[in-house]
């Protein structure tokens, strides 16, 4: 393996205590890295990431106690949410994400809703899918009805 920073081939493999840069205060213990000896440099060997993150994130939403700002953060780019999506999603102005991301505490509302996106979505790619979901209502402005329909889904089923 090279150094990325001086470009010595002679890194050496070892396991450590890592800081975990996109969750302040979390440290992985016993982790591969690989250092330079020349520039002492270092990089750590995370082959399942997406793993790792799911993981942080559920054990982030469900401790007990309020949300750090950096965990809001974290939780907000976990779900693949930049800063206007995240407001738009939840009904509030690009400043009130930036606020609660820089130290204002979110409300309990809020808060009880990001821990539960959260734990029971996946990260998404594209929010294409859940515009017409989130965001579109009658002419009236009334929530249109459900309707099923045999053979379009699965309620007979569940019934």
């Amino acid at each position: 393996m090279k150094c990325l920073f001086c470009g010595n081939e002679e890194m050496t493999a070892t396991r450590r205590n890592v800081p975990y840069r996109s969750l302040p205060g979390t440290v992985l213990e016993d982790v591969e890295v690989w250092e330079c000896a020349d520039c002492g440099e270092y990089e750590v060997v995370l082959p399942a990431i997406n793993e790792l993150e799911r993981e942080l994130a559920r054990l982030v939403a469900s401790r007990p106690g309020r949300l750090t700002h950096h965990e809001v953060r974290f939780l907000r780019k976990h779900l693949g949410w930049s800063g206007a999506d995240f407001a738009r999603h939840f009904g509030v102005a690009s400043e009130t994400v930036s606020r609660w991301e820089n130290g204002t505490p979110m409300g309990p509302q809020a808060e009880r809703l990001l821990r539960v996106c959260a734990t029971r979505l996946e990260p998404i790619e594209s929010y294409d899918s859940l515009v017409e979901v989130l965001h579109q209502r009658d002419a009236d402005n009334e929530a249109r009805p459900l309707r099923l329909r045999r053979g379009e889904s699965r309620w007979e089923q569940a019934a």
